[in-house]
Protein backbone atom coordinates (compact mmCIF):
# COMPACT_ATOMS: atom_id res chain seq x y z
CA UNK A 1 0.00 0.00 0.00
CA UNK A 2 1.24 3.50 -1.11
CA UNK A 3 1.04 6.26 1.62
CA UNK A 4 1.15 10.20 2.29
CA UNK A 5 3.84 10.60 4.41
CA UNK A 6 4.14 14.32 4.50
CA UNK A 7 2.47 17.26 2.81
CA UNK A 8 5.15 20.12 2.11
CA UNK A 9 4.41 23.87 0.75
CA UNK A 10 6.58 27.30 0.59
CA UNK A 11 6.20 30.44 -0.98
CA UNK A 12 8.29 32.25 -3.05
CA UNK A 13 11.47 33.98 -1.54
CA UNK A 14 14.56 36.09 -2.74
CA UNK A 15 18.04 34.32 -1.71
CA UNK A 16 21.43 35.02 -2.48
CA UNK A 17 23.42 33.13 -4.72
CA UNK A 18 26.29 33.60 -6.36
CA UNK A 19 26.57 37.33 -5.91
CA UNK A 20 23.04 37.28 -8.20
CA UNK A 21 19.27 37.30 -6.02
CA UNK A 22 17.29 34.16 -7.26
CA UNK A 23 13.96 34.21 -6.73
CA UNK A 24 12.49 30.43 -5.67
CA UNK A 25 9.85 28.32 -3.99
CA UNK A 26 12.34 25.17 -3.76
CA UNK A 27 12.24 25.57 0.01
CA UNK A 28 8.86 23.63 0.88
CA UNK A 29 8.32 22.59 4.56
CA UNK A 30 5.67 20.03 6.04
CA UNK A 31 2.67 20.91 7.23
CA UNK A 32 0.22 19.40 10.30
CA UNK A 33 -3.24 18.94 9.53
CA UNK A 34 -5.24 18.68 6.57
CA UNK A 35 -4.51 20.89 3.22
CA UNK A 36 -6.81 21.90 0.27
CA UNK A 37 -5.68 20.51 -3.13
CA UNK A 38 -6.10 22.98 -5.78
CA UNK A 39 -6.37 23.32 -9.69
CA UNK A 40 -3.27 25.23 -9.64
CA UNK A 41 -1.50 24.41 -6.63
CA UNK A 42 -1.89 23.35 -2.52
CA UNK A 43 -3.43 25.89 -0.38
CA UNK A 44 0.15 27.79 1.17
CA UNK A 45 2.19 26.83 -1.86
CA UNK A 46 3.65 29.09 -4.96
CA UNK A 47 6.05 28.49 -7.48
CA UNK A 48 8.90 31.18 -8.06
CA UNK A 49 8.93 30.54 -11.76
CA UNK A 50 5.81 29.86 -14.03
CA UNK A 51 7.91 29.27 -17.02
CA UNK A 52 9.37 26.25 -15.52
CA UNK A 53 7.35 24.90 -12.65
CA UNK A 54 3.30 25.63 -11.83
CA UNK A 55 0.24 25.80 -13.88
CA UNK A 56 -2.12 23.13 -14.00
CA UNK A 57 0.06 19.99 -15.62
CA UNK A 58 2.50 20.79 -12.49
CA UNK A 59 0.65 21.81 -10.04
CA UNK A 60 1.85 18.99 -7.41
CA UNK A 61 5.38 17.74 -7.19
CA UNK A 62 5.83 14.09 -6.13
CA UNK A 63 8.86 12.66 -4.09
CA UNK A 64 9.50 9.04 -2.89
CA UNK A 65 10.90 8.02 0.70
CA UNK A 66 12.56 5.27 -1.18
CA UNK A 67 14.68 7.95 -3.38
CA UNK A 68 15.40 10.02 -0.12
CA UNK A 69 17.14 6.71 1.44
CA UNK A 70 18.99 6.08 -2.18
CA UNK A 71 20.64 9.51 -1.64
CA UNK A 72 21.23 9.13 1.59
CA UNK A 73 23.71 6.31 0.92
CA UNK A 74 24.88 7.53 -2.23
CA UNK A 75 25.39 11.46 -1.00
CA UNK A 76 26.54 10.29 2.37
CA UNK A 77 24.25 12.07 3.95
CA UNK A 78 21.39 12.10 7.55
CA UNK A 79 20.13 15.81 7.35
CA UNK A 80 17.27 15.60 5.25
CA UNK A 81 13.70 16.73 6.06
CA UNK A 82 10.64 16.23 4.19
CA UNK A 83 10.18 18.54 1.24
CA UNK A 84 14.02 18.20 0.57
CA UNK A 85 13.84 17.92 -2.94
CA UNK A 86 11.75 20.26 -3.62
CA UNK A 87 8.35 18.23 -3.39
CA UNK A 88 4.96 18.81 -2.13
CA UNK A 89 3.80 15.18 -1.51
CA UNK A 90 6.60 13.11 -0.26
CA UNK A 91 5.32 9.50 -0.54
CA UNK A 92 6.42 6.20 0.56
CA UNK A 93 5.86 3.97 -2.58
CA UNK A 94 4.52 5.33 -6.38
CA UNK A 95 8.26 4.79 -7.98
CA UNK A 96 9.83 6.65 -11.05
CA UNK A 97 10.37 3.21 -12.26
CA UNK A 98 6.66 2.16 -11.79
CA UNK A 99 4.37 4.93 -11.92
CA UNK A 100 3.48 5.70 -15.92
CA UNK A 101 2.27 9.19 -17.33
CA UNK A 102 -1.37 9.08 -17.25
CA UNK A 103 -1.84 7.14 -13.78
CA UNK A 104 -4.69 8.47 -11.32
CA UNK A 105 -4.51 8.25 -7.94
CA UNK A 106 -7.13 9.09 -5.25
CA UNK A 107 -5.21 10.88 -2.11
CA UNK A 108 -7.63 11.79 0.66
CA UNK A 109 -10.48 14.00 -1.12
CA UNK A 110 -8.53 14.43 -4.05
CA UNK A 111 -8.02 12.99 -7.90
CA UNK A 112 -4.72 13.47 -9.24
CA UNK A 113 -3.02 12.38 -12.42
CA UNK A 114 0.72 11.77 -13.47
CA UNK A 115 1.68 14.29 -16.27
CA UNK A 116 5.42 14.70 -16.39
CA UNK A 117 8.66 14.06 -15.14
CA UNK A 118 10.33 16.88 -12.73
CA UNK A 119 11.90 19.70 -14.86
CA UNK A 120 15.76 20.01 -13.65
CA UNK A 121 16.73 23.11 -13.01
CA UNK A 122 19.64 24.35 -10.95
CA UNK A 123 17.38 25.28 -7.89
CA UNK A 124 17.34 22.10 -6.61
CA UNK A 125 21.05 22.21 -6.83
CA UNK A 126 20.69 25.41 -4.37
CA UNK A 127 18.34 23.40 -1.68
CA UNK A 128 20.58 20.46 -1.88
CA UNK A 129 23.91 22.13 -1.37
CA UNK A 130 25.35 20.38 -4.33
CA UNK A 131 25.01 22.22 -7.82
CA UNK A 132 25.53 18.46 -9.58
CA UNK A 133 21.93 17.08 -8.38
CA UNK A 134 20.15 18.37 -11.44
CA UNK A 135 22.49 15.88 -13.36
CA UNK A 136 22.24 13.26 -10.48
CA UNK A 137 18.20 13.22 -10.18
CA UNK A 138 18.41 12.29 -14.24
CA UNK A 139 21.50 10.07 -14.72
CA UNK A 140 20.76 7.74 -11.69
CA UNK A 141 17.04 7.98 -13.25
CA UNK A 142 14.84 9.33 -9.83
CA UNK A 143 13.64 12.50 -11.33
CA UNK A 144 10.20 12.43 -9.18
CA UNK A 145 7.17 13.51 -11.05
CA UNK A 146 4.63 16.45 -11.14
CA UNK A 147 0.90 15.85 -11.30
CA UNK A 148 -2.38 18.16 -11.98
CA UNK A 149 -5.29 18.03 -10.05
CA UNK A 150 -8.40 16.42 -11.46
CA UNK A 151 -10.80 16.48 -8.43
CA UNK A 152 -10.10 19.15 -5.85
CA UNK A 153 -9.82 18.20 -2.17
CA UNK A 154 -8.58 17.76 0.86
CA UNK A 155 -5.26 16.13 1.63
CA UNK A 156 -2.91 15.01 4.80
CA UNK A 157 0.05 13.10 5.78
CA UNK A 158 -1.39 9.02 7.07
CA UNK A 159 -3.60 9.30 3.32
CA UNK A 160 -3.53 6.30 1.67
CA UNK A 161 -2.62 6.56 -1.75
CA UNK A 162 -5.42 4.38 -3.93
CA UNK A 163 -4.53 4.20 -7.99
CA UNK A 164 -7.81 4.36 -9.71
CA UNK A 165 -7.07 4.26 -13.64
CA UNK A 166 -4.01 3.34 -15.56
CA UNK A 167 -2.08 5.46 -18.39
CA UNK A 168 -2.56 3.97 -21.56
CA UNK A 169 1.13 2.68 -23.42
CA UNK A 170 2.08 2.12 -19.74
CA UNK A 171 5.29 4.48 -20.10
CA UNK A 172 6.66 4.75 -17.32
CA UNK A 173 8.34 8.27 -15.08
CA UNK A 174 11.71 7.20 -15.77
CA UNK A 175 11.72 6.17 -19.10
CA UNK A 176 9.51 9.41 -20.04
CA UNK A 177 12.68 11.14 -18.59
CA UNK A 178 15.43 8.98 -19.92
CA UNK A 179 13.74 10.23 -23.26
CA UNK A 180 14.38 13.29 -23.12
CA UNK A 181 17.54 13.53 -21.21
CA UNK A 182 19.47 10.65 -21.92
CA UNK A 183 20.92 9.34 -25.40
CA UNK A 184 19.71 5.49 -26.89
CA UNK A 185 16.22 6.56 -27.13
CA UNK A 186 14.47 5.04 -30.22
CA UNK A 187 11.77 6.41 -32.72
CA UNK A 188 9.21 3.88 -31.39
CA UNK A 189 9.79 4.83 -27.81
CA UNK A 190 9.23 8.00 -28.69
CA UNK A 191 5.85 7.66 -30.73
CA UNK A 192 4.57 5.35 -27.88
CA UNK A 193 5.21 8.23 -25.52
CA UNK A 194 3.78 10.73 -27.70
CA UNK A 195 0.23 8.40 -28.23
CA UNK A 196 -0.07 9.41 -24.17
CA UNK A 197 -2.69 12.00 -24.42
CA UNK A 198 -2.27 13.25 -20.52
CA UNK A 199 1.47 13.82 -20.80
CA UNK A 200 2.31 17.85 -20.84
CA UNK A 201 1.88 19.73 -23.98
CA UNK A 202 5.54 20.68 -23.50
CA UNK A 203 6.97 17.66 -23.10
CA UNK A 204 4.80 16.43 -26.29
CA UNK A 205 6.82 19.33 -28.29
CA UNK A 206 9.89 17.97 -27.38
CA UNK A 207 9.62 14.17 -27.80
CA UNK A 208 8.09 15.12 -31.20
CA UNK A 209 11.13 16.96 -32.43
CA UNK A 210 13.03 14.37 -30.80
CA UNK A 211 11.10 11.65 -33.37
CA UNK A 212 10.94 13.77 -36.28
CA UNK A 213 15.11 14.03 -36.11
CA UNK A 214 15.38 9.97 -35.44
CA UNK A 215 13.87 10.30 -39.49
CA UNK A 216 17.48 12.17 -39.93
CA UNK A 217 20.17 9.69 -38.95
CA UNK A 218 23.63 11.24 -38.52
CA UNK A 219 22.64 14.81 -37.56
CA UNK A 220 23.53 14.60 -33.90
CA UNK A 221 22.71 16.64 -31.13
CA UNK A 222 19.14 16.28 -29.00
CA UNK A 223 16.82 18.17 -30.89
CA UNK A 224 14.01 18.09 -28.19
CA UNK A 225 16.46 20.52 -25.73
CA UNK A 226 17.78 22.55 -28.53
CA UNK A 227 15.88 22.42 -31.44
CA UNK A 228 17.71 25.24 -33.12
CA UNK A 229 21.13 23.61 -33.19
CA UNK A 230 20.44 20.47 -34.71
CA UNK A 231 21.92 21.26 -38.33
CA UNK A 232 25.69 20.57 -38.31
CA UNK A 233 27.67 23.00 -40.28
CA UNK A 234 29.42 21.87 -43.48
CA UNK A 235 33.00 22.96 -42.45
CA UNK A 236 34.57 23.61 -38.97
CA UNK A 237 36.05 26.71 -37.85
CA UNK A 238 37.11 28.95 -40.92
CA UNK A 239 37.81 28.42 -44.31
CA UNK A 240 39.29 30.72 -47.00
CA UNK A 241 37.10 32.28 -49.46
CA UNK A 242 37.20 34.79 -52.85
CA UNK A 243 35.14 37.52 -53.31
CA UNK A 244 33.95 36.97 -56.73
CA UNK A 245 31.90 40.05 -57.65
CA UNK A 246 30.78 43.12 -55.48
CA UNK A 247 27.27 44.58 -56.85
CA UNK A 248 25.74 47.74 -55.41
CA UNK A 249 22.05 47.26 -54.14
CA UNK A 250 21.11 50.66 -52.73
CA UNK A 251 22.76 53.88 -52.05
CA UNK A 252 24.17 52.03 -48.80
CA UNK A 253 24.13 48.41 -49.63
CA UNK A 254 26.87 46.55 -51.37
CA UNK A 255 26.44 42.58 -52.25
CA UNK A 256 29.46 40.34 -51.87
CA UNK A 257 29.26 37.34 -54.12
CA UNK A 258 31.77 34.57 -52.55
CA UNK A 259 33.30 31.33 -54.39
CA UNK A 260 35.81 28.36 -53.04
CA UNK A 261 39.47 28.99 -53.99
CA UNK A 262 39.16 26.28 -56.60
CA UNK A 263 35.75 27.57 -57.71
CA UNK A 264 34.69 24.27 -56.84
CA UNK A 265 30.69 24.49 -55.49
CA UNK A 266 30.52 25.69 -52.30
CA UNK A 267 27.99 23.40 -50.50
CA UNK A 268 23.66 24.54 -50.27
CA UNK A 269 23.45 26.16 -47.41
CA UNK A 270 19.70 26.57 -45.68
CA UNK A 271 17.83 29.71 -46.72
CA UNK A 272 18.21 32.19 -43.94
CA UNK A 273 21.56 31.20 -42.72
CA UNK A 274 24.09 33.73 -41.88
CA UNK A 275 27.66 33.75 -42.36
CA UNK A 276 30.34 33.99 -39.65
CA UNK A 277 33.55 36.40 -41.12
CA UNK A 278 37.42 37.06 -39.37
CA UNK A 279 38.41 40.30 -40.58
CA UNK A 280 41.82 41.44 -40.08
CA UNK A 281 40.97 45.23 -40.17
CA UNK A 282 45.08 45.80 -40.53
CA UNK A 283 48.10 43.90 -39.83
CA UNK A 284 48.64 45.17 -36.41
CA UNK A 285 45.39 44.36 -34.92
CA UNK A 286 43.62 41.12 -33.64
CA UNK A 287 41.28 39.81 -36.04
CA UNK A 288 37.09 40.98 -35.11
CA UNK A 289 34.46 38.53 -35.61
CA UNK A 290 31.27 40.05 -37.88
CA UNK A 291 28.03 38.01 -38.97
CA UNK A 292 26.54 38.45 -42.03
CA UNK A 293 22.98 36.24 -43.38
CA UNK A 294 22.95 35.63 -46.94
CA UNK A 295 20.40 37.34 -49.49
CA UNK A 296 21.21 35.10 -52.66
CA UNK A 297 19.57 31.68 -53.58
CA UNK A 298 20.82 28.54 -51.92
CA UNK A 299 22.15 25.94 -55.15
CA UNK A 300 23.90 28.38 -57.13
CA UNK A 301 26.96 27.21 -55.42
CA UNK A 302 28.65 30.44 -54.26
CA UNK A 303 27.09 32.39 -51.50
CA UNK A 304 25.87 36.19 -51.35
CA UNK A 305 26.02 38.42 -48.30
CA UNK A 306 24.47 42.10 -48.34
CA UNK A 307 25.80 44.61 -46.28
CA UNK A 308 24.42 48.02 -45.07
CA UNK A 309 27.12 50.93 -44.52
CA UNK A 310 26.46 51.72 -40.79
CA UNK A 311 29.22 53.03 -38.10
CA UNK A 312 30.51 49.14 -37.13
CA UNK A 313 34.06 48.62 -38.03
CA UNK A 314 33.16 45.57 -40.00
CA UNK A 315 30.03 47.45 -42.47
CA UNK A 316 32.92 49.93 -42.93
CA UNK A 317 35.68 47.76 -43.58
CA UNK A 318 33.35 46.00 -46.09
CA UNK A 319 32.46 49.12 -48.15
CA UNK A 320 35.97 50.77 -47.82
CA UNK A 321 38.54 47.75 -48.30
CA UNK A 322 36.25 44.61 -49.92
CA UNK A 323 37.48 44.16 -53.51
CA UNK A 324 36.63 41.56 -56.13
CA UNK A 325 39.67 38.76 -56.10
CA UNK A 326 40.08 39.29 -51.94
CA UNK A 327 40.47 36.46 -49.84
CA UNK A 328 38.27 36.24 -46.59
CA UNK A 329 38.39 33.93 -43.50
CA UNK A 330 34.31 32.45 -43.65
CA UNK A 331 32.71 29.92 -41.36
CA UNK A 332 29.96 27.39 -42.67
CA UNK A 333 26.51 28.84 -43.30
CA UNK A 334 25.49 28.36 -39.75
CA UNK A 335 21.52 29.63 -37.77
CA UNK A 336 18.23 28.32 -37.07
CA UNK A 337 16.44 31.21 -38.91
CA UNK A 338 15.86 28.72 -42.00
CA UNK A 339 12.63 28.30 -44.10
CA UNK A 340 10.45 25.55 -42.24
CA UNK A 341 8.90 22.80 -45.09
CA UNK A 342 4.98 23.07 -45.10
CA UNK A 343 2.07 24.20 -47.42
CA UNK A 344 0.90 27.04 -44.97
CA UNK A 345 1.33 30.71 -45.85
CA UNK A 346 4.64 32.29 -45.25
CA UNK A 347 4.85 35.85 -44.59
CA UNK A 348 8.46 37.27 -45.39
CA UNK A 349 8.69 40.65 -42.46
CA UNK A 350 11.32 42.58 -42.64
CA UNK A 351 12.62 46.61 -42.33
CA UNK A 352 16.06 47.82 -43.72
CA UNK A 353 18.91 45.74 -43.95
CA UNK A 354 16.73 42.90 -41.93
CA UNK A 355 15.51 41.70 -45.74
CA UNK A 356 18.32 39.51 -46.44
CA UNK A 357 18.08 36.36 -44.93
CA UNK A 358 13.82 36.64 -45.96
CA UNK A 359 14.92 37.34 -49.64
CA UNK A 360 17.27 33.92 -49.71
CA UNK A 361 13.85 32.43 -48.30
CA UNK A 362 11.87 34.20 -51.14
CA UNK A 363 14.51 33.14 -53.39
CA UNK A 364 14.07 29.35 -52.44
CA UNK A 365 10.26 29.51 -52.22
CA UNK A 366 10.46 30.81 -55.95
CA UNK A 367 13.26 28.25 -56.99
CA UNK A 368 10.60 25.36 -55.61
CA UNK A 369 7.73 22.96 -57.67
CA UNK A 370 6.73 22.18 -54.40
CA UNK A 371 6.50 25.56 -52.82
CA UNK A 372 4.82 27.20 -56.22
CA UNK A 373 1.49 27.29 -54.90
CA UNK A 374 2.14 28.63 -51.38
CA UNK A 375 0.72 32.07 -50.98
CA UNK A 376 3.88 33.73 -50.02
CA UNK A 377 3.23 37.56 -48.93
CA UNK A 378 6.76 40.41 -49.02
CA UNK A 379 6.32 43.02 -46.50
CA UNK A 380 9.15 45.32 -46.31
CA UNK A 381 9.63 49.04 -44.72
CA UNK A 382 12.81 51.07 -45.30
CA UNK A 383 13.15 55.07 -45.61
CA UNK A 384 13.07 55.70 -49.34
CA UNK A 385 13.68 54.54 -52.91
CA UNK A 386 17.41 55.38 -52.51
CA UNK A 387 17.89 53.16 -49.79
CA UNK A 388 15.69 50.27 -50.80
CA UNK A 389 17.99 47.69 -51.78
CA UNK A 390 16.33 44.65 -54.35
CA UNK A 391 13.40 46.32 -56.03
CA UNK A 392 14.22 44.41 -59.14
CA UNK A 393 15.16 41.22 -57.96
CA UNK A 394 12.41 40.54 -55.57
CA UNK A 395 9.53 41.52 -58.40
CA UNK A 396 10.94 39.37 -60.90
CA UNK A 397 10.75 36.22 -58.07
CA UNK A 398 7.16 37.38 -57.13
CA UNK A 399 6.22 37.44 -60.22
CA UNK A 400 7.10 33.95 -60.75
CA UNK A 401 5.00 32.89 -57.60
CA UNK A 402 1.43 32.53 -58.61
CA UNK A 403 0.41 33.09 -55.44
CA UNK A 404 2.96 35.73 -54.34
CA UNK A 405 2.18 39.47 -52.75
CA UNK A 406 4.11 42.58 -52.25
CA UNK A 407 3.82 45.36 -49.53
CA UNK A 408 6.23 47.88 -49.05
CA UNK A 409 6.07 51.03 -46.65
CA UNK A 410 8.22 53.61 -47.11
CA UNK A 411 9.00 55.96 -43.74
CA UNK A 412 10.21 58.77 -45.37
CA UNK A 413 9.41 58.90 -49.05
CA UNK A 414 11.25 61.41 -51.32
CA UNK A 415 9.68 63.76 -53.94
CA UNK A 416 11.28 61.44 -56.35
CA UNK A 417 8.97 57.86 -54.88
CA UNK A 418 5.66 57.10 -56.62
CA UNK A 419 3.24 55.88 -54.54
CA UNK A 420 1.47 52.86 -56.09
CA UNK A 421 4.46 52.28 -57.96
CA UNK A 422 7.52 52.29 -55.94
CA UNK A 423 5.67 51.87 -52.67
CA UNK A 424 2.40 51.25 -50.88
CA UNK A 425 1.82 53.24 -48.18
CA UNK A 426 3.58 56.31 -46.30
CA UNK A 427 5.00 55.01 -43.06
CA UNK A 428 6.27 52.33 -40.89
CA UNK A 429 5.29 48.32 -41.50
CA UNK A 430 2.78 47.67 -38.74
CA UNK A 431 0.48 45.01 -38.10
CA UNK A 432 -2.71 47.14 -38.90
CA UNK A 433 -0.93 47.02 -42.39
CA UNK A 434 -1.26 43.09 -42.57
CA UNK A 435 -5.25 43.08 -41.29
CA UNK A 436 -5.95 45.55 -44.16
CA UNK A 437 -4.31 43.74 -46.70
CA UNK A 438 -5.72 40.60 -45.44
CA UNK A 439 -2.98 38.77 -45.14
CA UNK A 440 -3.85 35.18 -43.49
CA UNK A 441 -3.70 34.37 -39.52
CA UNK A 442 -3.07 30.72 -40.29
CA UNK A 443 0.66 31.46 -41.92
CA UNK A 444 4.47 31.33 -41.02
CA UNK A 445 5.88 34.52 -40.22
CA UNK A 446 9.23 34.97 -40.35
CA UNK A 447 10.82 38.80 -39.36
CA UNK A 448 14.01 40.50 -39.34
CA UNK A 449 14.73 43.61 -39.14
CA UNK A 450 15.99 46.22 -36.00
CA UNK A 451 15.80 45.24 -33.22
CA UNK A 452 12.57 47.57 -31.91
CA UNK A 453 10.93 46.32 -35.37
CA UNK A 454 10.88 42.92 -34.18
CA UNK A 455 10.29 43.42 -30.16
CA UNK A 456 6.75 45.75 -31.61
CA UNK A 457 6.06 43.50 -34.58
CA UNK A 458 6.37 40.07 -32.24
CA UNK A 459 4.29 41.43 -29.86
CA UNK A 460 1.60 42.80 -32.25
CA UNK A 461 1.39 39.29 -33.72
CA UNK A 462 1.15 37.57 -30.40
CA UNK A 463 -1.71 39.59 -29.14
CA UNK A 464 -3.49 39.21 -32.55
CA UNK A 465 -3.48 35.74 -31.78
CA UNK A 466 -0.31 34.00 -33.86
CA UNK A 467 1.09 31.29 -31.59
CA UNK A 468 4.78 31.20 -31.30
CA UNK A 469 5.77 28.44 -33.31
CA UNK A 470 4.18 30.60 -36.28
CA UNK A 471 6.73 33.28 -35.20
CA UNK A 472 10.15 32.49 -36.35
CA UNK A 473 12.31 35.78 -36.09
CA UNK A 474 16.24 36.64 -36.69
CA UNK A 475 18.02 38.13 -34.00
CA UNK A 476 21.08 41.05 -34.39
CA UNK A 477 23.98 40.81 -32.12
CA UNK A 478 23.13 38.84 -28.64
CA UNK A 479 19.87 36.82 -28.36
CA UNK A 480 18.20 37.70 -25.06
CA UNK A 481 19.38 36.11 -22.03
CA UNK A 482 16.96 33.17 -20.20
CA UNK A 483 18.38 33.28 -15.97
CA UNK A 484 15.04 31.87 -14.98
CA UNK A 485 14.48 33.38 -11.47
CA UNK A 486 17.09 35.74 -11.04
CA UNK A 487 16.15 39.45 -10.22
CA UNK A 488 16.31 41.77 -13.48
CA UNK A 489 19.65 43.77 -12.85
CA UNK A 490 20.34 47.15 -15.23
CA UNK A 491 21.66 45.95 -18.38
CA UNK A 492 25.39 47.14 -19.81
CA UNK A 493 27.16 46.12 -23.08
CA UNK A 494 29.86 43.40 -22.89
CA UNK A 495 32.84 44.07 -21.41
CA UNK A 496 36.23 41.87 -20.04
CA UNK A 497 36.07 40.74 -16.47
CA UNK A 498 36.48 43.87 -14.03
CA UNK A 499 39.24 41.73 -12.35
CA UNK A 500 42.83 40.42 -13.37
CA UNK A 501 42.85 39.49 -16.95
CA UNK A 502 43.61 35.70 -17.82
CA UNK A 503 46.37 34.08 -19.47
CA UNK A 504 44.73 31.29 -21.12
CA UNK A 505 43.62 31.10 -24.85
CA UNK A 506 41.34 33.92 -26.00
CA UNK A 507 37.37 33.51 -26.20
CA UNK A 508 35.88 35.19 -28.60
CA UNK A 509 31.81 35.93 -28.31
CA UNK A 510 30.85 36.54 -31.82
CA UNK A 511 27.75 38.54 -31.55
CA UNK A 512 28.74 40.34 -28.34
CA UNK A 513 32.18 41.59 -30.46
CA UNK A 514 34.19 40.57 -27.68
CA UNK A 515 37.30 39.21 -27.03
CA UNK A 516 39.23 37.85 -23.89
CA UNK A 517 41.73 35.54 -22.63
CA UNK A 518 40.37 32.38 -20.18
CA UNK A 519 41.01 32.77 -16.44
CA UNK A 520 40.92 29.23 -14.75
CA UNK A 521 39.24 30.87 -11.77
CA UNK A 522 35.81 30.32 -13.88
CA UNK A 523 34.80 27.24 -13.91
CA UNK A 524 32.97 27.55 -17.37
CA UNK A 525 32.83 29.72 -20.36
CA UNK A 526 29.22 30.19 -18.75
CA UNK A 527 30.76 31.57 -16.11
CA UNK A 528 33.22 33.75 -18.21
CA UNK A 529 30.46 34.57 -19.47
CA UNK A 530 28.40 35.82 -16.66
CA UNK A 531 31.52 37.67 -15.58
CA UNK A 532 32.16 39.63 -18.97
CA UNK A 533 27.80 40.41 -19.16
CA UNK A 534 27.63 38.71 -22.44
CA UNK A 535 23.81 37.91 -22.44
CA UNK A 536 23.50 33.97 -21.60
CA UNK A 537 21.22 31.18 -21.70
CA UNK A 538 20.78 28.31 -19.05
CA UNK A 539 18.51 26.66 -16.79
CA UNK A 540 20.24 23.40 -15.25
CA UNK A 541 23.84 24.67 -15.50
CA UNK A 542 25.35 21.15 -15.32
CA UNK A 543 24.83 19.93 -18.77
CA UNK A 544 21.37 18.30 -18.77
CA UNK A 545 18.59 20.78 -20.54
CA UNK A 546 20.91 22.10 -23.06
CA UNK A 547 19.42 25.87 -22.91
CA UNK A 548 22.42 27.25 -22.94
CA UNK A 549 23.48 25.32 -26.27
CA UNK A 550 25.43 27.59 -28.45
CA UNK A 551 27.38 27.30 -31.66
CA UNK A 552 31.19 26.71 -31.63
CA UNK A 553 32.42 28.21 -34.37
CA UNK A 554 36.30 27.14 -34.14
CA UNK A 555 38.29 25.69 -31.17
CA UNK A 556 38.31 22.58 -29.13
CA UNK A 557 36.83 22.30 -25.55
CA UNK A 558 36.40 20.06 -22.38
CA UNK A 559 33.83 18.85 -20.96
CA UNK A 560 33.45 18.46 -16.73
CA UNK A 561 30.98 17.22 -16.05
CA UNK A 562 30.27 15.07 -19.23
CA UNK A 563 27.29 16.26 -20.30
CA UNK A 564 24.48 13.53 -20.51
CA UNK A 565 23.54 14.28 -24.00
CA UNK A 566 26.49 15.68 -26.01
CA UNK A 567 25.08 18.17 -28.35
CA UNK A 568 25.76 17.99 -32.31
CA UNK A 569 29.55 18.30 -32.58
CA UNK A 570 29.80 21.96 -33.84
CA UNK A 571 27.86 23.22 -31.09
CA UNK A 572 28.69 23.64 -27.12
CA UNK A 573 27.37 23.28 -23.84
CA UNK A 574 29.29 26.42 -22.11
CA UNK A 575 27.40 25.78 -18.57
CA UNK A 576 29.88 22.71 -18.14
CA UNK A 577 32.70 23.15 -20.53
CA UNK A 578 36.10 24.90 -20.41
CA UNK A 579 38.30 26.22 -23.89
CA UNK A 580 41.39 23.86 -24.90
CA UNK A 581 42.77 26.17 -27.15
CA UNK A 582 41.38 29.73 -28.45
CA UNK A 583 37.61 29.67 -29.36
CA UNK A 584 34.90 31.52 -31.05
CA UNK A 585 31.38 31.08 -29.47
CA UNK A 586 28.13 32.03 -31.56
CA UNK A 587 27.37 34.36 -28.50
Amino acid sequence: MSLLVSVNVGLPVDIEWQGKVVHTAVWKRPVAGRVMARRLNLDGDGQGDLAGHGGEHRAVMVYQLDSYRYWETHLARHDFEYGQFGENLTVDGLGDDEVCIGDRYQIGGALFEVTQPRVTCYRVGIRMNNPQMPALLVSHKRPGFYCRVIEEGEIGAGDEIVKVAEGPEHVTVQEIDGLLYLPGRTREQLQRALRVPSLSAGWKGSLAALADAEEKPGQGGNAGLAPSFTTPPMWRGFRTLRVAAVHPESVDVLSFVLESEDRNPLPTPLPGQFLIFKLKLDKDSDPILRSYSMSGPSGTGTYRISVKRAAGAGSRYFHDSIRAGDLLQVSAPRGSFTLAPGDLPVVLLSAGIGATPVLSMLHSLADSAANSMREVWWCYGTRNGKEHPFVAEVRTLLSGLPHGHSFVAYSKPEDGDQSGKDYDVSGRLNLSSLQQLQVPKEADFYLCGPAAFLRDFVADLKSWGIHDSYIHSEVFGSESAITPGIAPTTSVPPHPPAESVGAGPGVSFTRSGLTVPWDSRYGSLLELAEACDVPVRWACRVGVCHTCESGLIDGRISYAPEPLDRPVEANVLICCSTPQTAVELDL
